[in-house]
């Protein structure tokens, strides 16, 4: 579920890192300051992107395949182009620069020109005077297949024909650690399966091209990562970066990198080719078409544990579907290889990834990526030796849990605090949510919902735990920088920086640290284009770190410029004044002034850059040390199944998290309880079907989106606030934990309700059932 920092509706989550009625800062960090647009998105006047208009504005529209592979033997464009009203179609053969695209390998074209390389593949683009025109233009382009049989089965890919010039493997990592004899008086193995699931923006993929005088063009889209998709417009276009600008407007929320660079590209061809603005908003099916998912995942384990349950060695086959271009494969893999053990203590592990294309949609970033699919198995993999060794599930986990100082599998050191064990004791020790027959049978909320048809007597309650990590920024060597400038005037404080505020809420957490650090309560955050300079991707809670690091550095700066006259004229240090709701006051009471006296009618600014301690690649043997922080989650899920029907309820999820330090309450709960609805989708209903490499149903009532009346309650038990002093301000990221661990502990829940395996995810119906006899 993408509508990502919004808590849903039926939610209901309690904190108990401090008592509810404990005084909490008014603005500044640690308020639960609300965002600037909130009004605005709650009346439904925000501009989003499909609302954009220009004069003299012409419509776009894509033609896309219909196949999941197939060779174009021929691409006829005469009749589009004929239409009343059409004034330009453009094929590979238009585009002047790169027909490659990519923000991380550049294997995608931005249209087919020889191979259709999965379903939903552009092939053209029109741009007419009315948009039922382009779409009727765009269906009258003739195109020759011939069609291919796809590789849909990424086992099938080692062996097949190479499906791109690059390959079919983009990446196999062996990970290497410990003895490769150790073995266990305990050997338990599991098979597992993970969904495709899609990112499904509440707002579908919209954007604007308008032409400059220069021969440049200016991109108007919801963009996440808007320097990079410069770079890749202007290498598409045939022009220098400073001629393409990147303007990000209206983002809908967004779960990191979900919007489509492909989507994006051919509106600025279409605008150079007409010297007029184009506009072209995505259908939902579009959107499920274009855009990357979550990489389906085949995972092979086995564990061995000591007959007191502790772990000794952990063998892993991971294989994961990218789909028919790499995009974040790589990285999705590394996360996937490195976190395959989970929070836990193991001293031998041996892991065997790969990434390799298909003819399947392409996967790419979705929060979580790698993470979440080895969480599932590796958890599934623990409640079987609880339950070969007759344990209490958490108990077993609790004799494993990974600590500060411990060495991950990579060979990497946790420098970072590591409070699994508190969190997870956490979880098992809140009180249980009390069983139906304790309330009225009016109340009774069954599985199937109100007016299901399962029976009470058929209803059996499960517990499952579940315990999640995530890394924080990049990994393996990725240069992490941010630059932002403060400037402030008249008692004003503006915040420029291209950190794009995706929902969840950087742009808040800007202006809540100008407040900390100046005392000034009127701040803005200016629009965000690719006049600034670079910020980064919107993903993995970089924003928080690496660009509020480089807003608070350049506040700090500010205050120093502020100070330091002062500090000169009483002859004392800046460190000795202190700031304090719009006035300047010494440790002895000598001085005290107003921020706006101080000023004097002067403007102040700097700018300041935040760059992390650098990572390095995985080597071989998968050893390095690949991330700058992990951050880590427990769930304890509490569901009902229906044991004939198969249907599932999930009555509760109680969440432990460590956050560091807590930046924003309600902006920080809303944050996690969007992510456990995301991973409760995953658990139970979300799944993009791809039979024969054919999207089936892109849309949202074909794929099945939890809404407020499938979301549980969601009780925050623990948030630690633990700072890791590495961090500015020692927070880490908060909505990609929770997501990851979710839908582990939901499954567990189930298997603890039924008895069943329950090795795939989403959970089917038949997974669930309890044959009786």
């Amino acid at each position: 579920m993408s509508n990502e920092g919004a808590a849903t509706a039926t939610t209901r989550a309690v904190s108990t890192t401090a008592p509810a009625d404990a005084p909490r800062p008014e603005h500044g960090l640690g308020a639960s300051l609300q965002p600037a647009d909130a009004q605005a998105k709650t009346e439904g006047t925000f501009p989003y992107a499909s609302d954009l208009w220009a004069e003299g504005l012409l419509w776009a529209a894509l033609l896309r395949s219909p196949h999941p592979h197939a060779r174009i033997v021929a691409v006829d464009t005469s009749e589009a182009t004929a239409m009343p009203g059409v004034r330009a179609v453009v094929t590979a053969a238009d585009i002047p620069g790169d027909a490659a695209h990519g923000r991380r390998v550049h294997d995608r074209p931005v249209f087919a020109a020889d191979v259709v390389r999965h379903h939903g593949e552009p092939i053209a683009a029109v741009a007419a005077d009315h948009p039922d025109t382009a779409r009727m233009a765009a269906a009258a382009i003739q195109v020759e297949y011939e069609v291919l049989d796809p590789i849909t089965d990424p086992e099938q890919a080692f062996a097949a024909e190479p499906l791109h010039p690059d390959g079919n493997l983009i990446r196999h990592i062996p990970l290497r650690y410990g003895d490769p004899e150790a073995a266990g008086e305990v050997v338990v193995e599991g098979l597992y399966r993970i969904g495709r699931q899609d990112p499904a923006p509440i707002g579908a993929e919209a954007g604007l091209a308008v032409p400059r005088p220069d021969g440049g063009v200016e991109l108007y889209v919801a963009s996440t990562d808007p320097h990079t998709d410069r770079d890749l417009a202007a290498a598409c276009y045939g022009l220098e970066p400073d001629r393409v600008k990147v303007v990000v407007t209206g983002v809908p929320g967004a779960t990191a990198d979900r919007e489509d660079p492909g989507f994006q590209l051919p509106l600025g061809l279409l605008a150079l080719r007409t010297s007029c603005p184009v506009k072209l908003t995505a259908t939902r099916e579009e959107s499920f078409l274009g855009h990357a998912h979550r990489h389906p995942t085949l995972l092979r384990y086995r564990h061995h544990a000591d007959a007191e349950g502790r772990l000794v060695k952990v063998e892993a086959q991971i294989l994961l579907d990218a789909g028919a271009y790499a995009d974040a494969s790589s990285e999705s893999l590394a996360a996937a290889v490195s976190f395959a053990c989970g929070p836990y203590v193991v001293p031998h592990a041996f892991i065997e990834g790969w990434a390799v294309r298909t003819n399947n949609p392409p996967s790419g970033h979705v929060r979580g990526e790698g993470a979440m699919q080895v969480c599932a198995a590796y958890e599934a993999q623990m409640d079987k030796l609880a339950g070969k060794l007759g344990l209490d599930p958490a108990e077993l986990r609790l004799r494993n849990v990974l600590a500060t100082g411990d060495i991950l599998p990579t060979g990497q050191t946790v420098t970072c605090p590591a409070p699994v064990a508190e969190l997870l004791r956490s979880v098992r020790d809140f009180d249980l949510p009390p069983l139906p027959k304790d309330t009225p049978e009016e109340e009774w909320l069954l599985p199937g919902g109100l007016e299901g048809a399962g029976e009470p007597a058929a209803i059996r309650r499960g517990v499952g735990y579940a315990l999640g990590m995530v890394h924080m920024l990049g990994a393996e060597g990725a240069d992490e920088v941010s630059t932002a400038t403060v400037k402030v005037q008249d008692g004003v404080a503006t915040v420029i920086c291209a950190a794009v505020d995706t929902g969840q809420g950087f742009s808040t957490l800007a202006r809540q640290i100008v407040q900390e650090t100046l005392g000034i309560d009127e701040v803005h955050v200016a629009s965000v284009d690719t006049d600034q300079p670079p910020a980064g991707p919107a993903c993995r809670g970089r924003h928080t770190w690496v660009s509020g690091g480089a807003v608070e550095r350049a506040a700090k700066m500010v205050r120093t410029q502020l100070l330091q006259p002062l500090a000169a004229k009483f002859g004392m240090s800046t460190e000795l004044l202190q700031i304090t709701d719009g006035k300047i006051t010494s440790y002895d009471g000598v001085l005290s002034t107003t921020v706006t006296e101080a000023m004097d009618g002067k403007e102040l600014w700097a700018t300041a850059q935040c760059r992390p301690h650098p990572t390095e690649p995985l080597d071989d043997t998968g050893q390095g040390d690949a991330f700058v922080g992990l951050a880590f989650c427990a769930i304890r899920a509490v569901v009902d199944v229906d044991v004939e029907m198969g249907s599932v309820r999930v009555v509760e999820l109680a969440v432990a998290q460590d956050v560091g330090r807590v930046l924003n309450p309600a902006q920080l709960r809303a944050r996690i309880e969007a992510g456990v609805t995301q991973g409760v989708g995953a658990a139970l209903t979300e799944n993009l079907r791809t039979p024969k490499g054919l999207i089936r149903h892109p849309d949202l009532t074909g794929y099945a989106l939890p809404t407020a009346l499938d979301t549980p309650d969601i009780r925050i038990v623990k948030l630690v606030e633990e700072r890791d002093v590495v961090a500015p301000f020692g927070a880490k990221p908060a909505s990609a934990a929770p997501v990851v661990t979710s839908p582990a502990a939901v499954a567990g829940a189930v298997r603890a309700a039924t008895g069943r395996a329950v090795n795939r995810l989403p959970i089917r119906p038949q997974a669930a059932v309890v044959q009786e006899g």
